[in-house]
């Protein structure tokens, strides 16, 4: 008997929502298979394979059990995984791994035989592991999968013979090598290698293009025609025992890495890094259009006003001399560890630090991808300090909460990372998970909201945790935080004045680390934010108001905005773009492959944008700092590239840029700070020296530049009465 049309809407319904349920079901049964490789609960796999879990099953990624078993190295659960059919060739399709990629990276020496012997792709990348740990077992394993390439067989002898492993260089010895086919490589990535690399003393080798093929001649009067087997890795047609293999960051070949044999030698790039001043010295030339100085403005926000960075006419000075103390007007300790920044408002000072029970908390700096946390690190007190802008005198500290953190950090971060916001009435604070608080300016608590355990951390596996780091803004008479983690995303306002909430808008966000900005567009403010997908909402009622996409899987950079344009960025893959959208846009706002530009979107560039310092638009350009140090100028309505240089000869950057009197401010993890001209020439027109890591922004205020080192707060500008 045929059911009624309604009937069979209910019938069909529930067909869709047991299906649906079914692979709600799967899919938290892969998740616990997952955290049962990741903590070696044995029995627990053991039960999920016999309930029917697939053993390959995949999850973000297509990663699979025996990927993050290898990684946490779970030797036991890798031996069961490969006993029930574990799948070791398969490949995510975010990084390209393997379970040995990941086991190798991690020093498992022992699961990376096992995963070798069962057939996992690219042995040869255990080789390394092997010698490290003097590991023959590992070697010969490797080695019985066939023939070595010859560069690795190389690379891994000379290993072996400084670490005078003798049996491994027996092993090595006796391995055959495979011949390297030639790989197409194109002309224009080919003529990104031409230079002239220099190494120690008169070492060097010039690199040019002859009718399509890499020629490299050495001061030694060697010279080699360089045939490709990789995009950037080359084999020499007349000398069999040569191979050389170009490197570098953000799209620019820095060095050259020459074997001869067993022998490695590195060439840096001439003209890698742009020349500058020492520390301390005077600048060469300033900019004409200094504007005369105007009345003292504060610094509310990370980085001012809407993140915009810029301090016209407030006489930040261009130089300063610790040694001798000129410009330094005063340095104060600061207890803990904080990448929060500076505000300013009025003659005060604010910041917040978390100080830890260990007082060698592990912190580390460089260029390095890490991704593991930093252990449990006991019980912290978070506080909020004030400081008279003039002297740099505590005028107080307040303990805002104590007791254990509720989530891990990375080893780049601290416990203390989102900068506070003030109206001149109300200060915020954002904790992360350790809460919310609103506190009057003389620091009394006004309100506090726990929002829960706030887990942001690596996309890939959430077991690794990074730490919060969004900064709250004020918007009107209510706070906005995003609150973007691994399960939960949300952007969110409360009242000001109380703490109520006001609206809570869900977003299908993972972990991101920018703060949300407003911007004025013809349609109302906007408050945009940077995600896997960057999506604007109406500050006042939290309804979405237009996306774009794609972006970087993390994001950290905060959008700005300048003259009806806003601009984001993100340097991680798969894309790491630049869009320049125009307010006042609703809806999806997507481009085609084949578009850079639309009705909506100003311009747009698809590769080159910047993974941590946040732009800045200053002057009609658009500045992007990479965390090496590149600096891309474009001009801001066109987005036609002006100019890309080093800032430096080397260092890491992840504070932000900012900008007063035409000068760029760009300071860096090993403690220098660089004063760039703005405008369409590059020039570094002094360096000065802090003596320690920044890794927060500066503050300008009212003649007073704010640079917080990872132990200090500095106050540099000129003394009354004296020229900046």
């Amino acid at each position: 008997m045929p059911l009624p049309a309604h009937g069979v809407l209910l019938a069909v319904a529930a067909v869709l929502g047991s299906v649906a349920g079914a692979e709600v079901a799967s899919s938290d049964r892969a998740e616990a298979l997952f955290a049962a490789a990741r903590a070696g609960d044995t029995a627990s796999i053991s039960r999920l394979l016999g309930e029917g879990v697939d053993v390959n099953a995949r999850g973000r990624y297509d990663t699979t059990a025996l990927f993050f078993a290898a990684d946490k190295g779970q030797l036991a659960v890798v031996d069961l995984l490969l006993a029930r059919g574990a799948d070791v060739a398969v490949r995510d399709t975010f990084y390209g791994a393997t379970a040995l990629s990941w086991a190798v990276d991690r020093g498992h020496a022992e699961i990376a035989r096992r995963l070798v012997e069962k057939g996992a792709p690219e042995p040869e990348q255990a080789l390394e592991l092997a010698v490290k740990m003097s590991d023959g077992a590992l070697a010969r394993a490797v080695i019985a999968r066939g023939p070595l390439a010859a560069p690795e067989r190389a690379r891994a002898l000379a290993a072996a013979r400084d670490a005078n492993a003798t049996a491994i260089v027996e092993l090595l010895s006796r391995a055959e090598i495979r011949p390297e086919p030639e790989v197409p490589v194109s002309p224009d990535r080919l003529a990104r290698m031409v230079g002239t690399y220099a190494g120690d003393g008169t070492a060097a080798i010039d690199v040019e293009l002859r009718e399509g093929v890499l020629l490299a001649r050495a001061a030694t009067g060697e010279s080699w025609r360089l045939i490709p087997v990789g995009e950037d890795a080359f084999r020499s047609a007349d000398a069999p025992e040569v191979w050389v293999r170009f490197e570098g960051r953000a799209d620019i070949i820095e060095w050259a890495g020459v074997q001869q044999g067993a022998q490695l030698t590195y060439f840096r790039r001439a003209g890698a890094a742009d020349a500058a001043p020492s520390a301390a010295s005077e600048p060469r030339r300033l900019p004409e259009d200094v504007p005369a100085r105007t009345e003292a403005a504060p610094w509310p926000s990370f980085r001012g006003r809407n993140a915009g960075g810029i301090a016209d006419g407030q006489g930040a000075p261009s130089t300063w001399d610790l040694a001798t103390g000129a410009n330094v007007l005063w340095k104060t300790e600061i207890p803990g560890f904080g990448n929060s920044s500076p505000i300013v408002w009025g003659d005060r000072v604010y910041l917040t630090t978390a100080v830890g029970a260990k007082a060698d908390a592990t912190f580390r700096t460089g260029l390095y991808g890490d991704v593991d946390p930093v252990p449990e690190e006991g019980r912290h007190s978070w506080r909020l300090l004030c400081l008279d802008r003039r002297s740099g005198r505590v005028l107080f500290e307040r303990t805002v909460h104590e007791g254990a953190p509720r989530t891990k950090r990375h080893t780049k971060s601290t416990h203390a990372n989102p900068t506070p916001a003030t109206d001149g009435r109300h200060l915020v604070a954002m904790l992360g998970s350790e809460g919310l608080f609103a506190f009057d300016m003389d620091g009394r608590l006004l309100w506090k909201k726990d929002l829960g355990v706030l887990d942001s951390g690596w996309f890939y596996d959430p077991t690794y945790q990074w730490g919060f780091s969004s900064s709250p803004i004020i918007y009107g008479n209510s706070v906005i935080a995003q609150v973007d983690m691994q399960k939960g995303s949300y952007v969110g306002a409360w009242d000001l004045a109380s703490g109520r909430e006001l609206w809570r808008t869900p977003r299908e966000e993972i972990s991101t680390w920018g703060t949300p900005t407003i911007v004025s567009g013809p349609k109302g403010d906007e408050l945009v934010t940077n995600g896997t997908t960057i999506r604007a909402y109406d500050p006042k009622t939290g309804a979405p108001l237009w996306t774009i996409g794609p972006n970087s899987e993390i994001t950290v950079a905060t959008p700005v905005a300048h003259d009806g344009i806003v601009y984001v960025t993100a340097g991680y893959p798969p894309v790491q773009p630049v869009y320049a959208v125009r307010a006042g846009a609703r809806g999806k706002l997507d481009l085609p492959s084949d578009q850079a530009s639309s009705a909506d979107v100003a311009w747009s560039v698809a590769k080159g944008g910047t993974y941590i310092p946040t732009p800045i638009v200053y002057r009609g350009h658009l500045y992007t700092l990479h965390n090496n140090g590149r600096l891309l100028c474009y001009d801001a309505r066109t987005g036609a590239v002006v100019y890309g240089k080093r800032v430096g000869s080397g260092g890491t950057f992840t504070s932000s840029p900012v900008a007063a009197d035409g000068r760029l401010y760009i300071a860096t993890e090993e403690g220098d700070v660089f004063v760039v001209r703005a405008g369409s020439e590059f020039e570094v027109v002094a360096t000065n020296a802090v003596g320690e890591p920044v890794m927060a922004t500066p503050a300008i205020s009212d003649g007073v530049l704010l640079v917080r080192t990872l132990r200090h707060l500095y106050g540099f500008g000129a003394p009354a009465g004296r020229p900046r």
